[in-house]
């Protein structure tokens, strides 16, 4: 696929990187429908769509990750023990690394 320069389209890159970021909110937003839905068939219905976002995305990811689009750090020893703790004291990690 043409680079973007001068207006000749996405690269292969930026179209994938759309995607991932299109499924990654699709996650979000059928997960919160699903959350405050009491109906248990429309539940289910739900559950299947954000099966299925959940699977595309993880695709797309596997795809960038392979080359080398998406970086990820490894977490250290020191941050799983400190994520496990905090799991197990039922307190948010999220809060402890900001």
């Amino acid at each position: 696929m043409p680079n973007n320069i001068e207006g000749r389209g996405l690269t292969d890159r930026e179209l994938l990187q759309l995607c991932l970021e299109l499924e990654k909110g699709r996650c979000h937003s059928i997960n919160s429908i699903m959350l405050e839905t009491k109906h248990q068939g429309l539940r289910e219905i739900y559950k299947e769509a954000f099966n299925n976002a959940s699977t595309n995305q993880y695709e797309l990811f596997k795809i960038m990750d392979e080359k080398s689009w998406y970086k990820t750090e490894l977490a250290s020893l020191e941050q799983i023990n400190k994520v496990q703790e905090l799991m197990q004291n039922n307190l948010h990690p999220d809060d402890h690394f900001k």
